[in-house]
């Protein structure tokens, strides 16, 4: 069963770098480094040459997740009705506060929270989706609920 991953136009086009440059950049270094490792002879106690292999097999499982991401990828834009949805950046505020947190809901492969995009499986995430401006939503953590109320939608 092929599982879909949701990708901004933006991380399409990074993967698709990211996937250039190890076909063709590293795969040439690592293919460089294992001939040099082969050069000096007796490989079972060549440190050079196993470190190489561990290189290469690393790089081509890369590959090889990125191709899969790629052909089984859904590219995603914001809503443009006010809606949350993949894409969408919101700026929730916390209730009884005026702590401000704005979020981009992306997918999983692009989720990364210290740079403020949020998958939509996450209780942030799964909280707003859907949601509107001036909406209140619970989230449920490990913590505890908490309520914020949705300021904005782009």
């Amino acid at each position: 069963m092929e599982i879909s991953e949701f990708l901004t136009a933006h991380k399409k086009a990074e993967l698709e770098n990211e996937l250039e440059n190890l076909k063709t950049v590293v795969r040439a270094d690592i293919l460089e480094r294992l001939a040099f490792a082969k050069s000096l002879g007796d490989l079972s106690e060549n440190a050079e040459y196993h470190s190489s292999k561990e290189a290469q097999g690393k790089n081509e499982a890369r590959i090889t997740q990125i191709e899969y991401i790629l052909k089984n990828a859904i590219i995603v834009e914001a809503n443009t009705d006010g809606t949350v949805g993949l894409g969408s950046t919101v700026v929730l505020v916390k209730k009884d506060t005026s702590e401000e947190k704005t979020y981009q809901v992306v997918g999983n492969e692009e989720a990364d929270f210290s740079a403020g995009k949020i998958s939509f499986e996450s209780p942030i995430g799964a909280a707003v989706m859907d949601k509107q401006q001036g909406d209140e939503v619970v989230v449920e953590t490990p913590k505890g609920k908490t309520v914020y109320s949705i300021k904005s939608v782009k």
